[in-house]
């Protein structure tokens, strides 16, 4: 296998139209959805793999659109499998990316994929230097993280944000994410308490002691040369991937669907924040708080996936759907806390041009009803499901969004290729009429026999035929 050695910084994408601001926002998608899937403008190995890529852009955008395509489209979730089909360690999706690349490019090789795969490779150089305390890793130098080199990453839950914050939250999110949040995840970025108030520079008799707060020597400037420092580190490892989808993109002529990742209001808190048990606990003793601080984060929500999509310019943004399962929480409490700003955040990144891809990890099968009665612009969300009713799925949301997802990964391990493929079929006689369905594992797949993924990645070519 090539080396694969980290490119120059990679050139900004191109202008936007001249009339962009004065586009609707189905103009803006088009014009999205038009530029990802076009080949021009793309480097390709033959003008056959060109067309090829084409044909697998334009067969998603057709579900989406909840057209028939040729074929339903097969997507394979893949990141721990990534590792386990090549025989390589965690440890090495954190510190030998020269390694990672290499299994992902097997993958690649083995299977036909026609997408390619989704990765979340870290610097684990870039983790050791802050010295992040939000998860433990295999190889971590910092003390108390380390995790055999066969083990996956795990979360650490704590109240990383105390019960009595939610004001500071609320009345400015980004400082409190900057002076209070990051100083506890990150140990070695505590001097970012002291960071100065941007509002000193509006005027210029806070000049001065904004920058004495900034100069060589005060706490923040430390934390700030630090995270700099830490920012190369990170880059090199994302230049090293962005080098290897383009030459992925090159050689099988598989999209890369999502250009960008941002997650539901309520989930930003729940998942990390507060963690699980504390805005459980918060909805109960401070919901007026909850509700207030969940509606303050929907524009950094937003922005969030924007800014990645932009720079990417594919029009999709996956969105991880966690706290808001039949398992976490009522249906009213669902009204209440979770789809309000889930929709606002989806449709905010529909006005932008971009296409939400909510993630629904665990079932629900009792939201769809909640859903349906509210739903988002026809055509213009992709919807993932783990555990839900994929036929209930389709009766209440096939009008108007495109579905996937619900194939057990369990399937893929303790399965035979003919379970698997009855599997799919079923799935398939059930939502694939009309258009706007994708083919998905239910969740990521870590473990997998091989003849059970080449099953699973030929169902569309062989069963899926419109």
């Amino acid at each position: 296998m090539e080396k694969h050695k980290t490119p120059a910084p990679l050139v900004a994408p191109p202008s936007l139209p001249d009339s962009w601001d004065d586009m609707t926002s189905d103009e803006k998608y088009r014009y999205y959805a038009d530029s990802w899937a076009a080949s021009e403008g793309k480097s390709f190995k033959t003008p056959e793999i060109a067309e090829l890529y084409e044909k697998r852009a334009r067969r998603i955008l057709d579900v989406v659109a909840l057209k028939e395509p040729d074929e339903v489209p097969v997507y394979l979730l893949a990141e721990g499998y990534i590792l386990t089909h090549s025989g390589i360690q965690p440890k090495d999706l954190f510190y030998d990316m020269d390694k990672f690349i290499a299994a992902v490019f097997k993958l690649h090789d083995d299977f036909n994929l026609d997408y390619t795969v989704l990765t979340f490779a870290q610097s684990g150089k870039a983790l050791d230097t802050l010295g992040m305390k939000l998860i433990r890793w295999p190889g971590s130098s910092v003390p108390g993280s380390a995790l055999s080199d066969d083990t996956s990453f795990q979360y650490v839950e704590d109240e990383y944000m105390r019960a009595d914050e939610y004001d500071e939250l609320i009345n400015n999110p980004e400082g409190y994410i900057a002076r209070k949040y990051f100083p506890r995840i990150f140990s070695n970025l505590d001097g970012l308490a002291h960071l100065p108030n941007a509002f000193n520079l509006l005027e210029t008799t806070g000049f001065g002691s904004t920058m004495l707060g900034l100069a060589t020597g005060s706490p923040a400037r430390r934390s700030l040369d630090l995270l700099l420092k830490t920012a190369d580190q990170a880059g090199e490892t994302m230049m090293k991937i962005r080098s290897a989808n383009m030459k992925i993109l090159n050689r099988y002529g598989t999209p890369l669907l999502f250009g960008g990742i941002t997650f539901p209001p309520y989930d930003m808190i729940g998942d990390t924040m507060r963690c699980t048990v504390g805005i459980i606990k918060d909805i109960y003793s401070r919901p007026e708080k909850v509700q207030a601080a969940v509606e303050a984060l929907v524009p950094m929500a937003v922005q969030m996936g924007v800014q990645m999509a932009e720079a990417t310019r594919s029009p999709f943004i996956l969105m991880p759907l966690h706290k808001g399962s039949d398992d976490f929480m009522s249906p009213d409490q669902f009204k209440t806390f979770y789809w309000p700003t889930l929709k606002a955040t989806m449709q905010g990144l529909i006005d932008h041009g971009f296409v939400p891809v909510p993630f629904v990890e665990g079932a629900y099968n009792q939201r769809l009803e909640i859903m349906a009665a509210d739903p988002l612009p026809k055509g213009r969300s992709f919807w993932i499901f783990g555990r839900t009713d994929m036929k209930t799925a389709k009766e209440k949301l096939g009008s108007w969004a495109c579905i996937a997802g619900n194939v057990p990964a369990s399937l893929f391990k303790q399965g035979t290729p003919e379970m698997l493929e009855a599997y799919c079929r079923d799935l398939m006689e059930i939502c694939a009429p009309g258009g706007g369905f994708c083919l998905f594992p239910g969740s990521i797949i870590n473990q997998a026999n091989p003849e059970n993924v080449k099953a699973y990645t030929n169902c569309g070519r062989t069963f899926g035929k419109y």
